[in-house]
Order: structure tokens, then sequence, then C-alpha cells
């Protein structure tokens, strides 16, 4: 497969070989709200490498991104088209299966007020502005703009087939490049999977495509789909050159960008099951108010015909104006070690009673904020307000449907997920019962209901990760899990397991263990009074900066001016071209100064980086933005060096000085945005209680994960230097516990006591540059008698081969920052010695790496063995 073949390349010059190659132009005319997470760059850089790099390219290309729903598959797509517009082409076919996609692609791609828009305000390439244009056909596309043309597979064939007068016609490809753009491509593999059932209709679908793909050997088809049958062999010989990236939804969760999948089952009627769900969402409303998260989750109730959805939707308004506290008492009393009970708990310790709790859901899911959606049931303020199930206006919490939801749903808000009905169409093939459509439909449901809802408690935290499967018990897992809600059937439960973990949305099985510090060690001066010295992240005041020079802005730049030279050719003679004045060409230095004031100051009134309270951010020892423009330290020690006809450099018109003073004060913007990063980590390290930092935790592991992850060679238990009872770690966390256990009797020579601990999101340290928050894995303590530094601790953080450099190493790798900040900690730390008169010592030691285990084990000798 392409992907492997890429993954190959990968593993020979390093983990950033693809993600190094995404250019900044591209990222900086992206929308800066959307930042790029590293699955996103190693998909540009292979697309990048694929174009620009990779010898076996095919023409014409024909490129498959297999990518989990919710992983930002249009965001890719929106790079593609920027990088597109570098190598040349300007014209554009998006086409999908869905109305409804189709005009929620046009605004992601068009309306620069859409909250969802994926451009910059300003898209530029140089000194070029362009524009997103959308065209109905391209016999008028703009030849310096990105056209592009919005339709569905449905709507392409019949325009091209069945053409109509200012339509698009086959006869507009045959001498254009094309990019097409197929969103949810699995509607386009039909044939290849050989359906005969549906093979007519699609096979001119498909043809339709592959016609106008093959028109022109440089045209490009990109397709993008969550969903592939590589099971399938027709498929997978089809696409076994053209998968470029493979990012599914198990390596999706694994990564932590989704919710976590929970399926409820209860032995009750629909409504009270509609009941069941209600009480959990609202709970999860009330856990987000306490951390002051704003969040209104939704819940979508699935039927299975029109004419159910609409009894379901009425029963479920009566109930609710109906409701009484005994409905209450009766699903409370069935709750037990569920986490309904939570939702009880967290009543009663609230002091909510049940009558007010009824007040507050019957006014939370009133009518007007519950929603009927089928085809015999939309219109377009339905569309809008389904749309906008996140904005703060939108009120909608209930949402009844049938099938409209199963795809091009993007929504982060949903949580629950209530099937009110039961039953199955399966069948046994070759005698192993497989799910139906009904069942996999719905797993494709959970799946895109599975986007995680983004939030941080602090700076610190990714906001569009997962932050508490290590702690099984937080209370903010609730709004970290979408729950499906369906009746007391067993046959159906392990289907519909079989199906989700099939797509890869849910583990095989997981593991809930337990991590617990050990009695022993509780009865230690390290448990007892110890400390462990961690720092702090503050916004970086940029004190240091007092010039361009400081925050590495270069004082030197270039400029070419246009020659306004004209050529003309004698079209009918080959070889008679009538040669314009020779241009006499030159070079000249200007100070950006010589332009003028009133000049560079209309350049800075452009840019919003050059509003004063922005711009001393940046330069925070600038008195007025005059003094900017005038100090040699500022904007008056630029230099400009200007090419171009030498009658013109003397004379430069103030729309051309204009032009080079923006070229100049949108690179100095750029570079100092860049170059100085928004938060530092602190010198000063301050002492926090060692048993207030780490306690006992559960942690939930995939069941493949606790047999990989756990320590064969090390009884654990019986180490004495080892704090807790468990240990689950990555193979070079293991090898760096095999390590430690044949040096650890040299320690005992020089320390009377030593303790290990393992890190399981208990602390993060800040590194000094950017502040960029770093779990070192272990932390070591060590103590020695009658010694001028008595404590010592330890930072240690071992890491595979996948992310080292392309030299082997770490130095230059994605995570060097971090080996970095530990060898710099040891010199650059200030402890805080508020404690009684014990003296501490941090140590820096580099990463532990088995290939490289020599050079860690020279290190640790050197600081801690050594007569210190």
């Amino acid at each position: 497969m392409l992907y492997e073949i890429f993954n190959s390349i990968k593993d020979s010059f390093g983990a950033d070989y693809f993600t190094s190659r995404v250019s900044n132009e591209i990222v900086q005319n992206l929308n800066p709200k959307f930042e790029l997470r590293e699955y996103q760059k190693e998909a540009l850089g292979r697309f990048d490498f694929y174009f620009n790099g990779y010898q076996k390219r095919k023409f014409p290309a024909q490129l498959l991104f297999h990518m989990a729903t919710g992983s930002g598959k249009t965001l890719i797509m929106a790079a593609n088209i920027l990088s597109l517009y570098k190598l040349g082409y300007r014209n554009f076919i998006f086409f999908v299966n869905s109305v409804n996609i189709i005009e929620k692609t046009r605004d992601n791609f068009l309306n620069p007020l859409s909250e969802k828009y994926l451009f910059s305000p300003t898209i530029r390439f140089g000194e070029k502005q362009i524009e997103i244009r959308e065209g109905k056909n391209f016999a008028a596309a703009s030849p310096e703009d990105i056209n592009i043309l919005f339709t569905t597979i449905q709507g392409l064939h019949v325009r091209l087939n069945y053409p109509k007068e200012d339509a698009l016609t086959y006869e507009d490809f045959a001498d254009k490049e094309i990019i097409l753009i197929s969103d949810e491509a699995h509607h386009l593999q039909t044939i290849t999977k050989g359906n005969r059932e549906e093979i007519e209709l699609e096979k001119s679908w498909e043809h339709t495509v592959e016609r106008v793909f093959r028109s022109n050997f440089k045209n490009i088809l990109l397709e993008f789909t969550a969903t592939i049958d590589l099971g399938n062999e027709n498929i997978r010989q089809k696409y076994e050159d053209k998968i470029i990236f493979q990012y599914d939804l198990k390596q999706f969760r694994l990564d932590k960008y989704s919710k976590e999948i929970e399926v409820l089952q209860a032995d009750l009627e629909p409504v009270d099951r509609a009941l069941q769900a209600v009480i959990l969402s609202q709970y999860r409303r009330k856990i987000a108010e306490k951390y002051k998260l704003r969040l209104k989750p939704v819940l979508l109730f699935k039927s299975k015909s029109i004419k159910e959805s609409k009894e379901n939707y009425d029963d479920f308004l009566e109930k609710m104006k109906n409701l009484k506290s005994s409905d209450l008492q009766e699903i409370c009393s069935r709750s037990q070690g569920t986490d309904i009970e939570k939702a009880f708990n967290y009543l009663k310790k609230e002091d909510i009673t049940f009558d007010n709790f009824i007040k507050e859901l019957q006014e939370d899911f009133a009518e007007e904020k519950c929603m009927l959606l089928d085809s015999e049931h939309v219109d377009e303020e339905k569309q809008l307000k389904l749309n906008s199930l996140e904005n703060k206006n939108n009120e909608i919490r209930a949402i009844f449907a049938v099938n409209m939801l199963n795809e091009g749903w993007d929504v982060l808000n949903l949580f629950d997920i209530v099937r009110l009905y039961d039953t199955r169409d399966g069948k046994y093939v070759h005698g192993k019962y497989k799910p139906g459509n009904t069942t996999m439909g719905e797993a494709q449901l959970i799946g895109r209901g599975a986007r995680y809802f983004p939030f941080q408690l602090d700076e610190v935290q990714d906001k569009y990760k997962r932050k508490f499967d290590e702690d099984a018990e937080n209370e903010l897992r609730a709004v970290e899990t979408l729950y499906y809600h369906s009746a007391h059937n067993p046959d159906y439960i392990s289907e519909i397991k079989s199906a989700l973990t099939e797509i890869g949305i849910l583990p095989e099985k997981y593991s809930q263990l337990e991590m617990k510090i050990k009695d022993d060690f509780k009865k230690t001066d390290f448990w007892k009074d110890g400390v462990i010295f961690i720092n702090d992240r503050i916004a970086n005041p940029r004190t240091e900066i007092f010039s361009l020079e400081d925050a590495k802005v270069e004082r030197s730049y270039a400029h070419k001016l246009k020659t306004g030279e004209i050529r003309e050719k004698v079209i009918l003679d080959e070889d008679e071209e009538i040669k314009p004045r020779d241009v006499v060409r030159s070079k000249m230095k200007y100070k950006l100064s010589d332009f003028g004031e009133n000049i560079v100051r209309s350049a800075l009134d452009k840019l919003e980086f050059y509003r004063f309270e922005t711009l001393r951010e940046y330069f925070p020892h600038i008195r007025s933005v005059k003094e900017f423009i005038a100090s040699n330290n500022y904007l008056g020690g630029i230099e400009i060096e200007v090419s171009g006809p030498k009658d013109k450099l003397n004379k430069l018109l103030p729309i051309e000085k204009l032009e080079m003073a923006l070229f100049v004060v949108r690179n100095v913007a750029e570079k100092a945005r860049i170059n100085t990063s928004d938060f530092v980590g602190t010198n000063l390290f301050k002492a926090r209680l060692l048993r207030q930092v780490f306690k006992d935790k559960k942690i939930k592991i995939d069941i493949d994960e606790v047999k990989n992850q756990k320590l064969e060679n090390v009884n654990l238990v019986e180490k004495d230097w080892y704090a807790q009872n468990e240990f689950y770690g990555t193979d070079e966390e293991q090898n760096f516990i095999n390590f430690l256990d044949g040096f650890i009797e040299k320690l005992r020579q020089k320390y009377s006591d030593m303790a290990l601990l393992r890190n399981e999101k208990f602390f993060q340290v800040f590194d000094f540059s950017e502040g960029r928050a770093f779990e070192p894995d272990f932390l070591m303590l060590l103590k020695r008698r009658n010694h001028k530094i008595s404590i010592y601790q330890i930072f240690i953080e071992p890491k595979g081969d996948l992310f080292k450099d392309g030299q082997g190493r770490f130095e230059n790798s994605k995570e060097g920052w971090k080996q970095k900040f530990l060898l710099e900690a040891e010199k650059r730390v200030k402890i805080d010695l508020k404690l009684e008169s014990k003296n501490f010592k941090l140590i820096g030691l580099p990463f532990y790496n088995e290939k490289l285990k020599r050079e860690f084990e020279e290190a640790l000798e050197n600081k801690i063995l050594s007569d210190l």
C-alpha cells in the first residue's frame, strides 16, 4: 500500500521527515483558529512529498486520504487546495453525494463570517492577494484566483451528460487542468466492490468522474473518506497505490482526539429510556457548569421509521410535561453501579430535590427546545439550527430523527444517542453472524458523535484531547464520554459492540487498574515530609527584547521593482519577435525611514499587529508607534535593497514606496510572532509536598495495551526503591526499569534512601523558552547523609527510536526541546527553599534510549556517583 511505503520512508529518515515539509506559507493562509495537529501535518507533508519529491507519482494522479470522522478532513482539503495553487492549478470541483454536505462545505470554503471558515481572512502568495471564487463552469474562471465548483456527484453527472445553456460540459475539460475533490468517497466505490444491485446508477456516476479525470494527464483526483472496506479484495487492489494517508477511527481514539464510548442498556420502555438519557445529560451540563465550561449537551433520539419518530416525539413531550418525582425515584432505584447513579449522587450531594430537578428538566426540554427531523419534517430554519448546535444562542437539546443525520453531520456537543427500537437485521454468513446494514449505520453514527468537545481547565491542557483516561474517577469524564442507550438485548449489545470494535471506536476490551502508593513507602521521610520542586508557566514579558535584533528579526530586505517591459510577438512568424528597448537595471539601498513617516505609518495601519497595545506585547520597551518607526533599534534601522530599471530607482513613486514598506512590515510582524513565544517557563521551582502531588489513581487501559505494557522481567512489588504497586509503560520505559534494576546497587553505595515514582499525569514542568508543558515519565529522589547536598531530584524521560532525528539522536527531533529542558534545568533552576535547612539539587539527564544507553549511564554516573 502507498501509505505503507511512505511509512517506511518516515522510518528511514526520521519521525519529522514529512511534518517538516509543511510550508509556513500554506499554514499562514489557513484560519489561525484551526491549529494544525501533528497527524494533519503528517498528511500535508506526505501530500507535498508526493508531488514534489516522490519519483513514482502517477499522471493523472489519484490519491485517497482515509481519515476518521472528526479528524479535520476539510481542513486538509483547504490546505491541499492552497498547495496545488502554488503548483499552478486554479480550477477545482468539489463533489459529494449529499446536498446538505455541499451547503455546509460551501459555507466553510466561501463565507468568511462562518465560524468554521477554513482560510485566513486574506490569502496571499508573496505579494499577490488571491480570492476563493465559486463558479458554475470554468469558462469565465479567474486565472489568478482559486475557482471552485460545488456539486453533488449526481448533479455533476446530470450537468455533463444532459447539458444546459451556460452549464458545465465535457468540452470545458479538454484544455484545462482540473482538481477533483471527492468527499465521502466510499460512495464512488460501489462498482469496485462489485455490488450489482446499484451498479447501473452508480456506474454512470463513477464513469462520469473517471471520464473527467482522464481528460487531461495533469488532472488530480483527491478522495476523502472515513470508510473504506480494505477487506474487499477489489477495493484493496484498486487503492493499493492511492491511499497516501491512513488515520482511522481506532488511531483517532488512541490518540485521544475522540470521546470515549459507553453502551448503556436498560430494560425500560422507550420513553423511560429517553428519560434516563435526559437525566445523564443534565448531570453532564451541571458538571460542566461547575468547572465554568460553556456546554449545552445535545441528545439524539433515533427511531426506525418516520411514523415511530413522531410517536416517540409526542410521547417524550407528554412525559416531560407530566414528569413526577416517582419517575425519577424509579430510575434511581435501578441505577446502582452505573454512571446514572453518579448523577443521582450528585443531586444528593448538592441538595437538589427531585421537584426542583424536574422543573429544570421541563424548562431545558420544553417543546421549543426539541426538534423533530426527517424528510417530512424539515425546513430551512431547522437546517440552520441543526448546523449551529454549538452556538451560544441555539437552545436545542433534543433531536428526534430516523436516518437524516447518518452522514455529513458535524456536531461536537452530542453526548447521548438513544435507540428507541429493538430490532436486528444481521444474518449468518458462512456460519458466522454478520451485523446488518442498520447496525453498521448506527456504528457509523456513533463514530460521528464521538467527535471530542474541546475544553481546557487551564492554558496548559490540550483542549482537543481527552484528559482523564488515567483518572477513571474524575467527574469530568462525563464531558469526555458519548453514551449509546439501547434496550436490554444481549444479542444486539454484542452486535453493536462488535460493529464499534470493527470500525475502531471501541476498544476490544479494557481493564481498569489501580495504581497505589505502597504502604511501606508511606512510612518513609520522603512521603511524610518530602517535597518535589516544579516550575510554573507565565506570560512571556519579553523584557529582554530592546530591538528587532533581540527578536531575531532581519534588518535587511531585498525588493524587485516591476520593469514595465512589454514584449510583442508576430503571431504568424514563429521566429520573429519584436525586441523591446534595452532596460538598464541597477540596485540601490534605502533605509525604510527614507520613505517618510507617513508612508510607513500607512503600511502599519493595514496590519492589526501594529496596533500599539499589540505591538507593546512583542516590543515592551517602546513608548510610541512613532518611536518604533524612527528608532534605529526598530524600523528606523531597516535597509531595503531595491533592484529594477535604473531610471526608476531615483524616482520611486509613493505607491511603490508603500508597496515596499508593506512588504517589510509584514515580514517583521511574521518573524516577531514566530520567533518569540507567548509563554515561558519560570526559572523558579517551587516546593510541593510529595504526598499532595502523587496519589492513588484508577487508570483505564485497552486490554491489548495491558499485555504490551506489563513489565515482565522485574517484580516491582518487591522492590523497595519503586514507590507504587503497579507499572504499565512503553517498551522504552520497560527498558529503563530493567536498566535501573541492574544499576541500583551502585546507588546504594552512596545513598541511604532512594525512590522512583511513575508520573501518571500527576505533575507538569514547563520549558524555559516557550512554556511548553512536559510530563516527565519518572521522578527519582535520592538522599545522602552528612553531605552538603542531601537530596537530589531527577526527572527521567525514556524515549523510543520513533522520536529520533535523522542522525539517530534527539537533539534535532520534534521531542528535542524536552531533552534540552532537562539538560538546561540543572544550571538554570532557582529553588525556592522556604523549608527548614535542607539542601536540594535538581539533576538534568538526557533521554533514556536503549541504543544510547551508555550515554545515559555515563551522565548518571558523572552526576550522582562522583564525589560531589
